[in-house]
């Protein structure tokens, strides 16, 4: 039984396809299909049911396949047992982080961490979508904002405390808000990763701490970051953001924070990850110290 073939079934288990297996794996199909078949032939067993629709895991594979996470994780570590601390980890990672937190916190950092594992070979995607993490084959990912309900593993870092913003020359066009009221006579930049100006409005906390939402008219609807933030330095409406990623704009009086009464509730950030158990040595660094350059980095700023 080869550690290949079980790194090929753990992938084809938990993406429920052969073909998404192969692509991730670089391998032919025909390869994948071979080791899967192998291994049911050498365990006398059926790990996977196939129809033409889907590929699902039988009961045996169930308990085979947390076997095989095991048995990976171990060789993983068996692999660097003697080996000089010095020499460091090796192996893949690939992790998925948001455009502005990799931009301003991960990335500057990045060079201590390959400095201290110079073996490993990393790979960072940086979306503002939320990723598939099983089936994209990322070993982690970091997500700002409420998250739905998942088997994932999920370590909190923090919260990012929301700030109301507009730039000077937007302000000089329509007045500076004080109140729910004023907004009427103003616009707004809205969020929405399909494009959607349904939901439009100044998110709030009540006096309860409720999570409000007041109706603006949308100037723009955006599904990135960058492109929220480019709307507002061009005066097309409010904004809702992180205090963290434009507090320098504010500070140059390129934006100016508004209602500060009424700002939105602060945005969870989390590390995701699949398993609790058998987490490979690589990983659990980067998930130590994505928290260690994370975690002080969210405490929020103050604008003056």
């Amino acid at each position: 039984m080869q550690l290949d073939d079980l790194r090929i079934f753990v992938r084809v288990a938990e993406l429920a396809s052969f073909t998404q297996a192969a692509d991730q794996l670089g391998l032919l199909k025909g390869r994948v299909s071979t080791a899967v078949q192998q291994l049911e032939a050498q365990l006398g067993t059926r790990l996977l049911q196939r129809t033409t629709r889907r590929v699902r895991l039988t009961s045996d594979g169930e308990q085979f396949l947390e076997r095989c996470r095991e048995l990976l994780a171990d060789a993983e570590q068996l692999q660097t047992l003697f080996q000089p601390a010095a020499s460091g980890l090796k192996g893949r990672l690939r992790i998925d982080l948001p455009n502005t937190l990799a931009r301003e916190i991960v990335i500057p950092r990045l060079p201590e961490f390959l400095a201290a594992h110079p073996q490993l070979d990393v790979g960072i995607s940086t979306t503002d979508r939320f990723v598939d993490l099983v089936r994209e084959g990322f070993d982690c990912v970091l997500r700002v904002g409420q998250l739905a309900d998942s088997e994932l593993i999920v370590r909190p870092l923090g919260a990012m405390t929301m700030g109301n913003v507009a730039s000077p020359a937007y302000l000089r066009a329509h007045g500076t808000p004080r109140s729910l009221a004023d907004l009427a006579q103003h616009r707004i930049v809205h969020y929405s990763g399909s494009l959607s100006a349904q939901g439009a409005g100044l998110e709030y906390l009540d006096e309860g701490g409720a999570v409000r939402v007041h109706p603006m008219r949308s100037a723009l609807v955006v599904n990135s970051a960058d492109a929220f933030q480019a709307a507002c330095l061009a005066g097309l409406g409010l904004i809702q953001a992180p205090l963290r990623g434009i507090q320098q704009l504010v500070d140059a009086g390129l934006l100016v924070e508004v209602m500060p009464s009424f700002r939105a509730a602060p945005l969870p950030v989390s590390l995701l990850y699949p398993h609790r158990h058998h987490v490979p040595p690589r990983v659990q660094a980067m998930l130590n110290w994505l928290t260690q350059v994370i975690e002080p980095a969210l405490r929020p700023p103050s604008i003056a």
